[in-house]
């Protein structure tokens, strides 16, 4: 699924997101890039070192990117529309570890259309 150009809401998004993430090891290596940039993060305010919040941000995408490019073979989303692909991260974060991403997913895969409307996907 191709990621469009141009202005969307976050639910118009999310199930574009989600499509750039059906493989379920793609999703895992951004909850331990995110888990891990929330690391370095508390490292960051517990040393008072700032430095260590880049850190975190390379962790965070140098998973999410080994699993677009390796694993789903595709283009983060990140490169079109970074504000919204971030807030997804966190949305597919709490969804993944709390096993509530499943319906949304089989969203994907109805047959009546390409996408799920706006309304059946849940952000």
């Amino acid at each position: 699924m191709s990621v469009p150009d141009g202005p969307m809401s976050l639910k118009e998004f999310w199930p574009i997101y989600l499509g750039e993430h059906r493989n379920t090891a793609n999703r895992w290596l951004h909850v331990l890039g995110s888990l891990g940039g929330l690391v370095w993060l508390g490292l960051a305010v517990y040393t008072r070192n700032p430095w260590l919040i880049l850190a975190g941000v390379v962790n965070g995408y140098a998973f999410a990117w080994i699993g677009h490019f390796f694993i789903e073979k595709n283009k983060p989303a990140t490169f079109k529309h970074p504000g919204k692909s971030f807030l997804c991260d966190w949305i597919m974060l709490a969804k993944t570890l709390t096993f509530t991403i499943g319906p949304d997913l089989a969203r994907l895969e109805e047959p009546s259309s390409q996408a799920p409307s706006e309304e059946a996907v849940q952000v």
